[in-house]
């Protein structure tokens, strides 16, 4: 029987250079296979077994990696976007502006659709600042806060609380509310003897907050956000 002989060019730059064969996957995979076809079906190749177990378990690995790679970078972008969103919440010198710009390009770089910004006050008559900033700004009585995010349940509630919504809430939300559905809710507290507030990130898509993301991030942006009102309310 005449067997199949190697064209010698080929033959020649294979031998010169094995380790091109060694790694291409799929070549090895088909001379791999084309063994097994010659050893016959009653024999069993224990190495060639081994060798799609760990090629398994190479492919999770490689899986793996590139999941951390992605969640690394998801991060990375994650703090740049907080970093450059609290250094634009800071340029602006006197309040109004400061509430303007929190509605305006801060809430364009956090991606969000609406930002709102909840004050407690034993006094709720409308003041006419208020009502000229009313897009970001409302005040509502003591208990608001806590209310709105569950305290009241008895169950623990985190500083920074991540949900999807169905029905948001008219009175914080006004003609936007029908859009949003999912929110941030960052309780902040403006220190002792002041009541609370909340800071509000509402974002039409429902997947954009859950409460099984990680809040770390949104909670450095609150702290800075207090420590910024605290000069306002001083």
């Amino acid at each position: 029987m005449n067997s199949l002989k190697i064209d010698e060019d080929l033959r020649e730059a294979i031998m010169t250079r094995p380790d091109v064969i060694l790694d291409d996957k799929e070549l090895m995979q088909a001379l791999i296979a084309a063994n097994e076809r010659a050893m016959g079906g009653n024999i069993v190749d224990l190495r060639g077994i081994a060798m799609e177990r760990l090629e398994a378990r190479l492919d999770r690995l490689e899986d793996t990696h590139r999941s951390v790679i992605a969640a690394a970078y998801d991060n990375l972008a994650g703090t740049n976007q907080v970093h450059r969103a609290i250094l634009r919440m800071l340029d602006p010198v006197e309040f109004e502006s400061f509430l303007q710009n929190l509605g305006g390009e801060v809430a364009e770089i956090l991606r969000v659709d609406a930002v709102r910004l909840i004050l407690e006050s034993a006094h709720t008559q409308t003041d006419p600042s208020v009502k000229r900033l009313a897009h970001v700004l409302s005040v509502a009585e003591p208990g608001f806060v806590s209310a709105y995010l569950g305290e009241n349940t008895g169950v623990p509630v985190r500083p920074v609380v991540l949900r999807q919504v169905q029905d948001a809430e008219a009175s914080i939300y006004g003609q936007k509310a029908d859009w949003i559905r999912s929110e941030a809710c960052l309780r902040l507290d403006f220190g002792k003897g002041r009541l609370p507030g909340l800071l509000v990130l509402g974002a039409e898509d429902p997947h954009q907050f859950s409460p099984q993301q990680g809040t770390d991030l949104l909670g450095f942006f609150a702290g800075v956000f207090e420590r910024a009102m605290r000069r306002w309310l001083a």
